[in-house]
């Protein structure tokens, strides 16, 4: 016995729908519109150059890199802001000092605290690219908009990674 293929109607809503979603998933981590106002943030391998993630990042946006200090063991969470396609710390926010922290303030920076957090804001320089290296006891977190990204997970221990900006492709 012969089977014949099941001829199935599926409503021009429904295919416009599933379009619209599977259009939103790819293009999630894949950024190649034309938008006035807005950067691309790439997190990429600083020594092959793969991309590991892509995301379209308005200008006067925010993200921020969360970790604990390897020899304090507090928290730090270090965040920055987009503007002219640059990227420039607006704040660091820490609960103890020690190896690596800032202990200089430059012209312009102030130090406040917020509870039992020291919160460091005023910086007066940007860049084009931050380097880090995802740690090999605890985590770097990715924060953007809603999102809290395990660099762990995304890039492996111990990877060396660079956060860069530019136009949109």
């Amino acid at each position: 016995m012969t089977r014949r293929p099941l001829k199935v109607r599926i409503p021009l809503v429904l295919i416009a729908a599933l379009s619209a979603i599977i259009t939103t998933a790819c293009s999630k981590g894949n950024v190649n519109s034309n938008a006035e106002g807005f950067s691309v943030l790439e997190i990429v391998n600083a020594d092959s150059g793969r991309v590991y993630d892509r995301r379209l990042i308005e200008t006067g946006g925010e993200f921020s890199i969360e970790f604990i200090h390897s020899v304090n063991q507090s928290p730090v969470r270090e965040t920055f802001i987009i503007e002219s396609g640059m990227i420039k710390p607006a704040a660091v926010r820490f609960y103890s000092f020690g190896a690596g922290m800032l202990s200089d303030m430059e012209e312009g920076m102030t130090m406040s605290r917020d509870g039992d957090a020291f919160v460091i804001t005023g910086f007066n320089r940007q860049v084009k690219e931050l380097n880090y290296i995802v740690g090999t006891v605890s985590n770097h977190m990715f924060l953007i908009n809603d999102d809290s990204i395990s660099l762990k997970d995304l890039c492996g221990r111990n990877a060396h990674i660079t956060f860069r900006t530019g136009e949109i492709k």
